[in-house]
């Protein structure tokens, strides 16, 4: 076990190549020189040997040059073993022996008439450092009340330590992707969708009313979760929460059935505030004196009229009231 440790902890090593000109320049007066070695070889049989391998040295060291473009890494391997790390942009030169590794790139396989199967790797050899997006799209996980729910996230990552995306993991891309998806369902069963019962006061987080503070909670834990491959987390946002199908429309139902309260809670209190004061002003001004029962009358009269659904018919009492 402490074999294999150490075999995916790699350090990582900055390399400083040669100038690719000044390889490139060997190059070329090497090739020149074995062309004309061989060419003089009509007068001189004996220098075929030394110009041939002259020329073909000139030819193999034309794969030690290495472009490297800006914002991106070239992780080198020789012979089986890690050799070095290109995090500088430019032209340069290097052991021709070296290949350049990157796991990130995509497998295709393939299928051809005769039923073989052949796999490709397409994408450049050089990791990128650049700052990516990662949308792996919806899934259904239970809150923390155990209702079905939807939800979707969009994470901002980037490259730190090209050395330990390469050798840490399988495939960085992939890992990231599947962490991702383990964070979302984690934090998701934390919170419940909604808070549904305020009456206790309590403000509690949801995951549709505190959906910041929320994603801010899944960049810490996916950090944790790939840093050792790399990688570093720079956003996560909620981009898309929603009930599941088998209970969107119960919770509608739920949701309507809540605003309707809240709404005839404060229709009544306004109702009896506007009864109170209509009653105190008319003790008041003295513009009429109601014995309890008439005020209780009263009272059962405007409050029918301003808590109903709908508008009230006047009846005008032409005789005496008692």
């Amino acid at each position: 076990m402490e074999e294999k440790n150490k075999v995916l902890q790699v350090t990582e090593k900055v390399l400083n190549p040669l100038p690719g000109f000044l390889g490139l320049f060997i190059c070329i007066v090497l090739i020149v020189a074995g062309g004309l070695g061989l060419f003089s070889a009509i007068l001189f049989p004996v220098a075929v040997i030394p110009a041939a391998i002259v020329l073909i040295l000139g030819i193999l060291l034309l794969f030690g040059l290495k472009i490297v473009n800006p914002n991106e890494a070239l992780v080198l391997t020789l012979f089986g073993k890690y050799h070095g790390t290109i995090n500088k942009a430019g032209f340069f030169f290097v052991n021709p022996f070296c290949v350049a590794y990157n796991p990130g790139m995509e497998r295709v396989v393939s299928h051809d008439a005769t039923g073989n199967v052949t796999t490709k790797m397409i994408g450049s050899k050089k990791i990128s450092t650049k700052i990516s997006t990662l949308n792996n799209g919806v899934q259904k996980v239970n809150d923390v009340l155990g209702n079905p729910i939807v939800i979707g996230a969009v994470v901002i990552w980037k490259v730190v330590n090209p050395t330990s995306a390469a050798f840490a993991v399988e495939n960085y891309k992939e890992f990231l992707s599947i962490q991702c998806d383990s964070t979302i369902r984690n934090i998701a069963r934390l919170y419940p969708y909604d808070d549904m019962d305020d009456s206790n006061g309590i403000e509690e987080k949801t995951l549709r009313g505190s959906s910041q503070e929320i994603a801010d909670g899944m960049r810490e834990e996916l950090q944790n979760r790939v840093k050792e491959a790399g990688l570093e987390i720079m956003e996560v946002r909620i981009t898309h929460l929603s009930y599941s199908e088998e209970i969107a429309a119960a919770m509608l139902q739920r949701q309507q059935a809540v605003a309707v309260i809240a709404a005839r809670q404060k229709i009544v209190e306004g109702a009896v505030s506007m009864v109170e004061m209509a009653i105190n002003q008319l003790g008041e001004k003295e513009v009429v004196c109601l014995d309890d029962e008439r005020k209780a009358q009263m009272v059962s009269n405007l409050l029918v009229v301003l808590c109903g659904n709908k508008e009230a018919q006047p009846i005008v009492n032409s005789g005496t009231i008692y």
